[in-house]
């Protein structure tokens, strides 16, 4: 098996099922295979990849039982020799696929290939990104985001100096579309399942660095993302108790520094 895809939705079955018609068409000349992991499984999801694509493995879960989690129990189900893993909010191109597998194929030192994603509108994402420091996050979550200071730290975080039509090493790709090499999750091993949500693909990201495979931004292959952000900035104190996303949010930076605090 040349490729696996490992598609994790979350109560979105209008995009769910736009994302599986792309990779349908994506797919037409690829062995591969498309796994749906299916967190809080409802029953019109349910339904619809049944009698839509019957072909498509789909595995439900009664609970959200977290982001790294579903993810690894696709990975330990997939056979593809590189594995894709992709949000359900993902439309992909029709040579997408073919690009990247070809790419990664042709540089073996590569361990992690992101794709640029677009809007709808056809504008750039931020999709690529420097680690966090403890300030990011502070800048981030508060006002003080706004000063100099603030500002300066997160510009070097969201690589604003980088130009994003350009190949580029990079620390790490947003979870929402990246392609593993086989042999590089073979050394470095699977999503670190205490990261519930948030964090989980800076993480792995850094171990694949850690086992010296390559972490790289390849805006020569396009794919649009809705992108809703549920822990958004904060805009008013009153954000700090109503948004449990925050707060998940924060609790897997707490536990991502912690598991780091001894690096340099």
């Amino acid at each position: 098996m040349k490729l696996s895809i490992i598609v994790t939705h979350y109560r979105t079955p209008e995009l769910l099922k736009l994302c599986l018609q792309s990779l349908q068409e994506a797919t037409l000349e690829i062995k591969a295979e498309i796994l749906v992991l299916d967190s809080e499984s409802e029953d019109e999801t349910v339904e619809m990849v049944k009698n839509q694509f019957p072909n498509i493995a789909f595995f439900p879960f009664h609970k959200n039982t977290g982001y790294a989690k579903i993810v690894n129990v696709g990975l330990s189900k997939a056979q593809g020799d590189f594995l894709l893993v992709l949000n359900a909010d993902i439309i992909v191109a029709k040579d997408s696929l073919s690009k990247m597998i070809n790419y990664l194929e042709a540089h073996s030192e590569i361990g992690v290939l992101g794709p640029q994603l677009l809007n709808f509108n056809g504008s750039i994402q931020e999709s690529c990104f420097r680690f966090h420091r403890p300030l990011t996050i502070f800048y981030r979550r508060t006002f003080l985001g706004k000063i100099p200071w603030g500002r300066r730290e997160l510009d070097r975080f969201a690589m604003k100096d980088f130009d994003r039509t350009f190949v580029k090493e990079v620390d790490w790709i947003l979870g929402a579309a990246m392609m593993i090499r086989r042999q590089a999750l073979t050394e470095v091993g699977p999503m670190d399942e205490r990261f519930f949500l948030y964090f989980e693909d800076t993480d792995w990201c850094r171990r694949f660095w850690q086992k010296k495979w390559q972490v790289i931004y390849l805006p020569e292959v396009k794919m649009h993302h809705y992108h809703g952000r549920a822990s958004k900035k904060i805009n008013s104190f009153a954000d700090i108790f109503i948004n449990k996303y925050l707060w998940i949010h924060l609790a897997s930076a707490l536990k991502y520094f912690w598991k780091y605090r001894k690096n340099k």
